[in-house]
């Protein structure tokens, strides 16, 4: 594509010069002269027509002497570039522009005929043999008494007519030259404007194809051109992100994979050879079982994950109340709270509030906010959890004071594997999980979720739900 396509360019632009030339020199020519052929033969008709009815008349009438329409004949002949004859309907020669008049020596115009013309006003041709070259003759009849009495012939040579064909085909020549010559410009512009944007992003996809998701190139156009170059390369970004984002993720997954196991291999291999003596069993199988745990959660996050990639979400709508799941999700994190010195505040709208929801779910959804608020909240700080009911909605407040999201990683935290540094920083156990399947709960019930939030201040995630028909109809 790099080089045939402006190759075929090229070949199109000088095939356009050249039909253009061919059809100038044609078409176009044989127009002009058919059109100047035209346009001279009415010009002489109606000058012919004009000496038939005036000095040809006068003649034949015996009002003018030969000379005295001699004289004016030459010097129409002399304005119009032309041979005027008056002849006879026999052929005989009674004037001539081009001759001095010689009544002794009858001139003939052998096998004259008039209806030579076919029903036109004038023929091209030898005129008879008369002429060594082609010319233009026109016909006027001479009447007189309603009978023809002669003609008057004129005669222009072809030759005449061809010069000023050749004068105009110039100008017509000279003209597609400088339209050759501006089409020039388009096609330095295609070069400059398509072309060259073309083969940047031909190279582009090229190196993506093999694998270079990290190839940077920039095409400056506000056009289509630039918007599919920008278009290709946030792509190729966002696909070096993700690939990125899923190395972290194994990496991330195999280490936490790895560091319970090998704790759970060390414990039971040093109770097995008596390390750890019967006596602290209990303890240890109970560490044993809290490292299982957090492999069993491990594996549910990425089994819910795939079935998020896959067939979707299969929802178990019912009627419930969302101010008792959230006081039993709250009182299931007492024991952490109480490590942290992390009070939740309960702000909810009545003493019941039904949604319609999958309770499972939207236990999860909650489940990961409040884990989330916890973990990144400080000690001896308050979690604020509220209801509010607003157009047929339910609204779910989970706010934290704590060490807050940046600003550069708020249109990041809902994308799968991904975790920010501070989130490591705070939770070396996390997979990164946790606000994706949450997003995706919530959009499969057709609501929605936002954050707000300011680093060193603190975040609040608001979802909502739709209101059930039971309190309506209580």
């Amino acid at each position: 594509m790099r080089k045939t396509l402006y190759l075929k360019l090229i070949l199109a632009y000088i095939i356009f010069g050249l039909f253009g030339f061919v059809v100038v020199a044609t078409f176009v020519s044989n127009m002009t002269m058919d059109h100047l052929k035209k346009e001279k033969a009415d010009a002489l008709y109606k000058e012919a027509t004009l000496v038939a009815n005036t000095y040809a008349t006068d003649l034949y009438n015996n009002e003018a002497s030969l000379e005295a329409v001699k004289a004016q004949l030459d010097a129409l002949d002399t304005y119009l570039n032309a041979t005027i004859w008056i002849i006879n309907p026999s052929g005989r020669m009674v004037l001539d522009s081009s001759a001095p008049v010689d009544v002794e020596n009858e001139v003939v115009v052998e096998n004259f005929d008039p209806t030579v013309t076919a029903g036109s006003y004038y023929t091209i041709g030898d005129f008879f043999h008369t002429f060594d070259e082609d010319m233009l003759s026109v016909f006027a009849p001479i009447t007189s008494d309603y009978k023809v009495k002669g003609y008057v012939v004129i005669h222009t040579s072809i030759s005449s007519i061809q010069s000023e064909t050749d004068k105009l085909l110039n100008i017509s020549y000279v003209m597609l030259l400088i339209l050759f010559l501006l089409s020039l410009i388009i096609l330095i512009f295609f070069t400059e404007i398509v072309y060259i944007p073309l083969r940047k992003i031909t190279e582009a996809t090229e190196q993506y194809a093999s694998g270079n998701m990290h190839y940077e190139f920039t095409v400056e156009s506000e056009d289509e051109m630039g918007y599919l170059a920008a278009t290709l390369s946030y792509m190729a970004s966002e696909i070096a992100r993700s690939e990125d984002d899923q190395k972290k993720f194994v990496a991330n997954v195999s280490h936490d994979f790895r560091s319970p196991l090998t704790s759970i291999k060390g414990y039971l291999e040093a109770m097995i050879d008596g390390t750890i003596p019967p006596e602290m069993h209990e303890k240890y199988l109970t560490i044993v079982l809290n490292e299982t745990e957090r492999l069993t959660k491990l594996t549910n996050s990425l089994l819910t994950l795939n079935n998020l990639n896959t067939k979707g979400m299969m929802l178990n709508k019912t009627d419930f109340d969302i101010n008792t799941t959230i006081r039993n999700v709250a009182a299931s994190f007492e024991g952490t709270c109480r490590k942290k010195m992390i009070a939740i505040e309960l702000v909810l709208t009545g003493d019941e509030m039904y949604v319609e929801a999958d309770m499972d779910k939207i236990q999860q959804v909650l489940y990961n906010l409040l884990d989330n608020a916890i973990k990144f909240s400080h000690h001896n700080s308050v979690i604020k959890l509220e209801t509010t009911e607003k157009h047929s909605k339910i609204f779910i407040s989970v706010k934290d004071s704590g060490i807050g999201i940046p600003k550069d990683d708020l249109k990041l935290i809902w994308d799968r594997f991904y975790k920010s540094d501070l989130s490591r920083g705070k939770d070396k156990k996390g997979t990164g999980l946790g606000l994706s399947i949450t997003k995706e709960i919530i959009q499969s019930h057709g609501e929605h979720i936002n954050v707000i939030s300011t680093e060193g201040v603190g975040t609040e995630f608001i979802f909502s739900l739709p209101k059930s028909g039971m309190e309506d109809e209580d």
